[in-house]
């Protein structure tokens, strides 16, 4: 600010005038910088006296021009940069300067400039016309270096969009481009560019796929390297060719046509590549596309109808031909051109349906069948794809009888694998409206009833189920129900039919009519806690299927939830009066069931339905209150919270009042909560039953989640911490309170106390397993799906804030709790970012080493899961340790005690040879020989593990390994 740029000229006077190049460079040179970090300053009449200047010296000695050139670059970024200027620079530069003779980064600053005219000067350079494209190919002719190429494609992509004059340089401009098809470029290691051979790939392509005027030109370069030897330039050329289908139309593509349809059937008739066929099949879609978007005047030929019968003429044949050698590639061929259009499938499919059909029910064999099935399910997919038939148009409805015939006596097939494709074909067609007639749908649900509950093969069973649509009428349903009824006592049968309800149950029409089959089989469990278990997962499946449709929702949850807790609370209260009746609803897994069911019934609802249901059901656990359940007349009352054993039964329920209440919105009040609070305090520390105070526990901490921040939070989280403390250091109780300060700690992102815990004897190992609670993602209370508050980086800052602390307690401990820190340790890890473990590694190696030793099973699973990414993500840091993991990894491999780590072990051998090839050769015979062992194992999975293993070591040193 106290120089101006004139003073600073004038001071650079002996310099810049000197006779010696090399003084005038260094003259030139400072003024440049100068002018780089002040350009913003300059006036008008300096920017062009300047200006000026440097335009003289580009006629200089040689050894100037890159300090020229960079007074340029700075000139190009002033705002005041006179009318005409930009013009008067290019010009000078592309008279005086020979670009190409010049160091990459002098060249780099001559793109710079032209980028930054084009930026702000447009209709200037747009008045060169002509003269500017051609001055540009000149500047580019002949560049080899990637960080260059990649800002001149650019350049070339501005011309060609914005509409800058060609002129007659069309075809230079191309060739001075098209010179780099295909990019071979490999970078170099280490390369602190970070250009990648995709990324000039791209650039490229943008370019030559941005005009319909290189089309002559680049075609017959795309089919000559479709022709090549290299899958890369194959894979290039046909990418390319499917971008520029994009702006192509019929002229640009008539001439070409015959030679880019012969390529691509050479190629997917041929090829090995399936990145190759499927990039033809890509091609082929574009192109039929581009020619069904051409509008035709009333005397031009069709090249669309020309071009499709060009393709059924070649693959028609293939259909018909008794070895179905060619059939898939044809049927292929075929797809990808009907799916461009709604024409073109109509073209395709009045010739090839008519024919598949035909073939069908000429060969017997379910194999032959199988495949033409599926080339016809292809076809019918995408009838899918366009819509609803038209009449007039649709080649499938005039064959629907036959079309239906095929796929129904498929279903009736011997061979279960035809059987699955005529289940995926009866799939899609129920989802075209209006194709099956009512008798066809009749058929339609016999065929269904059959094949889920009364066909042996499971896969049949499974499908059907899956594939059931809503278009299936009710009596679908009823008939399930039926068949349940007369065989209760099969039970692949029931779970056939509880999997056939949920999956049907897909509108809520038919919700209606599935969910009170599904309850009053839940009553009817009378024994055996699988088909409560079996029930409750179906029940579970039509939650999730409900909600997305509000009405859905919310006759799902006043139908089912109330009946749960109805159906929950008279097993228990007559199980207080009367011990000896079934209690297989009070049952662990029963009612771990039926968390998810209520939480999937909650979590959707809107903030006043949830409000209108959480007046009821929370005063039910308090008070007792159960005028709202169906069928509510009970043995004796019911009180959860209240002492007593007799009531042990009923507090196992608050399982149920967990997964309503921690499932409900932020916005949702929760009546008399702070009392609920201080209740399930109170019974997470006090339950001598485990089950019933974990789920106290995770209730608490649900609420404590959602509760908003103030002193009433302050006064709770206090009271926690006032009972838990006592609780910890004497007593019955010790376990519980251990896990409400797990739970706790996790809604609070600390856990007070927990790592003092490791060196107990008692707590120790149940305070190690909490580690892996705290890191783990929770699945019931603490996540997103039930609406908690999630905080982000929560993992990392465990980390941080711990490890150091159980690397520390690890060396003080006495060896009878060593393996509590180790446990612990390897949860964290284990739960951690890859990135991040990777960054640790090398101080904690030595302890995830000695991990492996530890006598603790879990220690040691855990700590061969932590260890086997890195052997791929950090080759370098393991491979310092590579003696003492193959001695460590095959000790496990050979212990009988170790039937699980046998299957890990082996398995973390497997990655290794990928590693550290030279350094594995001395060990090679002595693991073969260690593998052998496990060859002979029981279990499948182990033997299959130790083979893939010791094969992988045979190959170890072998040609390209």
């Amino acid at each position: 600010g106290s120089w101006t740029i004139l003073q600073l000229v004038e001071a650079l006077g002996f310099c810049l005038e000197n006779t010696d190049p090399r003084t005038r460079g260094r003259g030139i040179q400072l003024l440049s910088q100068v002018l780089l970090e002040c350009h913003s300053l300059l006036q008008e009449k300096e920017v062009l006296h300047l200006v000026l200047f440097y335009e003289n010296r580009l006629q200089d000695h040689h050894l100037l021009i890159p300090s020229v050139l960079q007074g340029l670059r700075a000139l190009s970024l002033c705002e005041v940069l006179a009318p005409g200027l930009a013009v008067s620079v290019l010009k000078a530069i592309f008279q005086e300067v020979h670009v190409q003779s010049l160091l990459q980064q002098d060249r780099y600053t001559v793109y710079s400039i032209i980028t930054n005219f084009m930026a702000t000067r447009e209709e200037e350079l747009k008045g060169l016309g002509a003269d500017f494209t051609f001055g540009f190919i000149q500047v580019m002719d002949g560049e080899k270096d990637p960080r260059n190429l990649m800002v001149a494609f650019q350049i070339v992509h501005d011309l060609i969009v914005k509409n800058y004059a060609l002129g007659p340089f069309v075809e230079e401009l191309f060739e001075v481009t098209s010179c780099y098809f295909p990019i071979d470029f490999t970078p170099p290691p280490n390369d602190p560019h970070g250009i990648q051979r995709e990324d000039l790939i791209l650039s490229l392509r943008a370019v030559l796929a941005s005009t319909p005027q290189f089309a002559e030109f680049l075609l017959p370069l795309l089919i000559e390297k479709m022709d090549s030897d290299l899958q890369s330039a194959k894979l290039d050329s046909l990418q390319t060719l499917t971008a520029c289908c994009a702006i192509y139309g019929q002229k640009e593509l008539q001439e070409f046509l015959p030679s880019l349809w012969s390529s691509l059937r050479r190629e997917v008739f041929q090829t090995a590549s399936e990145k190759v066929e499927a990039e033809c099949l890509s091609a082929l879609h574009a192109l039929s596309a581009c020619l069904s978007r051409s509008v035709l005047s009333s005397d031009a030929e069709d090249r669309l109808d020309s071009f499709l019968s060009s393709i059924l003429q070649d693959c028609r044949h293939h259909l018909c031909e008794p070895d179905m050698k060619l059939v898939w590639p044809s049927a292929k061929l075929l797809q990808a051109a009907a799916s461009a259009s709604l024409r073109s499938y109509h073209r395709l499919t009045h010739s090839i349906l008519p024919l598949l059909l035909e073939q069908y029910n000429k060969h017997s064999q379910s194999s032959q069948r199988r495949t033409i099935l599926e080339m016809l399910l292809g076809f019918l997919e995408l009838q899918q794809k366009w819509g609803h038939v038209e009449e007039d148009e649709s080649a499938l409805l005039s064959l629907q009888e036959t079309v239906c015939s095929v796929v129904f006596s498929a279903l009736t097939d011997p061979s279960v694998q035809l059987q699955l494709v005529g289940i995926r074909a009866l799939t899609v067609l129920g989802s075209l409206q209006g194709f099956l007639s009512p008798s066809d749908l009749e058929l339609v649900v016999d065929h269904l009833v059959r094949l889920a509950l009364h066909e042996e093969d499971s896969q049949s069973s499974l499908a059907t189920a899956e594939g059931s649509h809503p278009n299936t009428p009710l009596n679908c349903i009823s008939s399930l129900e039926r068949e349940e009824e007369s065989s209760r006592n099969l039970h692949s049968l029931q779970q056939r039919c509880l999997q056939a309800l949920a999956a049907v149950s897909t509108h809520t029409s038919i919700v209606r009519e599935t969910v009170p089959v599904l309850l009053q089989h839940l009553r009817n469990v009378q024994k055996g806690n699988t088909a409560g278990f079996s029930v409750c997962q179906s029940l579970h499946r039509v939650a999730l299927q409900c909600q997305q449709d509000a009405e859905g929702c919310w006759y799902y949850h006043q139908t089912v939830v109330p009946c749960l807790l109805a159906m929950a609370v008279q097993a228990a209260t007559q199980e207080s009066s009367h011990p000896l009746v079934s209690k297989v609803l009070l049952e662990e897994e029963v009612l771990t069931a039926m968390v998810p069911v209520i939480s999937a019934a909650t979590t959707h609802l809107s903030p006043e339905l949830a409000a209108q249901s959480v007046s009821h059901v929370v005063p039910l656990f308090l008070d007792g209150e159960v005028s709202f359940l169906p069928q509510n007349s009970f043995p004796c009352s019911f009180q959860p919270f209240e002492d007593g054993e007799c009531l042990e039964p009923q507090r196992r329920l608050v399982a149920l009042l967990m997964a309503f209440v921690c499932s409900l919105p932020h916005n949702v009040v929760i009546p008399q909560q702070e009392r609920l609070l201080r209740e399930l305090l109170a019974l997470s520390c006090s339950c001598s039953c485990p089950f019933t105070a974990t789920t106290a526990s995770k209730c608490f901490a649900g609420l404590v989640n959602k509760h908003p921040a103030g002193q009433q939070l302050d006064e709770i989280l206090q009271l926690a911490v006032n009972r838990m403390e006592p609780g910890l250091t004497e007593g019955p109780h010790r376990t519980q309170a251990l896990i409400l300060l797990l739970w706790v700690g996790l809604v609070c992102d600390q856990s007070p106390g927990l790592l003092g815990l490791l060196s107990d004897v008692e707590l120790g190992p149940i305070a190690a397993d909490g580690f892996s609670l705290l890191m783990a993602e929770s699945p019931d209370v603490l996540h997103k799906g039930c609406h908690a508050d999630v905080r982000i980086m929560f993992r990392q800052r465990f980390f941080t804030d711990n490890v150091p602390k159980l690397v520390e307690g690890f060396h003080g401990a006495g060896a009878d709790v060593k393996a509590n820190y180790l446990k612990s340790l390897s949860h964290v890890l284990n739960h951690l970012p890859k990135p991040v473990l990777v960054t640790e590694l090398p101080t904690l190696l030595s302890l995830l080493l000695e991990a492996l030793s530890c006598s603790d099973r879990v220690v040691q699973l855990s700590t061969l899961s932590c260890l086997q990414p890195l052997l791929l993500e950090a080759p370098q840091i393991m491979s310092l340790h590579i003696d003492t993991l193959v001695t460590k990894f095959l000790s496990l491999a050979s212990s009988p005690a170790m039937v699980c780590a046998l299957l890990s072990a082996p398995h973390t051998l497997l990655l290794c040879p990928t590693v550290v090839v030279l350094q594995l050769l001395p060990y090679k015979a002595r693991v073969i020989r260690a593998l052998a062992k496990p060859l002979d194992d029981k279990k499948r999975l182990v033997r299959k593990e130790a083979v893939a293993a010791r094969g992988e070591w045979f190959l170890v040193g072998s040609p390209g390994r």
